[in-house]
């Protein structure tokens, strides 16, 4: 995996209903990481290991999203310069689980199937929404209720 690597600054930015914190990526590196057709990434911001998608930018281009948890952790704020290396992810559908889900969609092979079914990014967004959670009670209790709607035919996160 060849690594493309640049620096930024962090800006402000992302979807007007979710502002965060953003690197965009050069248009040379775009070019270089596939284009348009790559959709996600991974490699390192200030040396720490990410895995993130590749978003459009208004009127063309990319960035990558960086959330609050990842500022913290790397150590970096909005305005600061940061030394990044990407690569085109060799596994964009690839989701990690956390251990609660996987045991619950264990327990519940309907819910395991219907998981399969869902998109990369509602995976994503389900394990996420998940491992989140600060305690195991919180974890485990999103996990069952996650599980029990999509055992059922629901959506993940709708109550119905």
């Amino acid at each position: 995996m060849h690594l493309h690597t640049f620096e930024a600054t962090l800006e402000s930015g992302g979807p007007s209903f979710m502002p965060t914190q953003v690197v965009v990526v050069p248009p040379l590196v775009l070019a270089a990481l596939g284009g348009k057709a790559t959709r996600r990434v991974t490699g390192t911001l200030n040396g720490y290991p990410v895995r993130l998608g590749l978003l459009p930018l208004t009127g063309g281009g990319r960035y990558i999203m960086v959330n609050k948890d990842l500022c913290h952790t790397i150590g970096i704020q909005l305005g600061q310069r940061v030394s990044v290396a990407l690569a085109p992810d060799p596994e964009p559908d690839r989701v990690e689980v956390p251990e609660e889900l996987a045991e619950a969609l264990e327990a519940w092979p309907e819910a395991g199937a219907r998981f399969e079914q869902l998109s990369g990014s509602m995976r994503r967004a389900v394990a996420q929404h998940i491992s989140t959670g600060k305690q195991p009670e919180t974890r485990a209790r999103r996990a069952v209720e996650i599980t029990e709607r999509l055992a059922r035919g629901g959506h993940p996160f709708r109550k119905a």
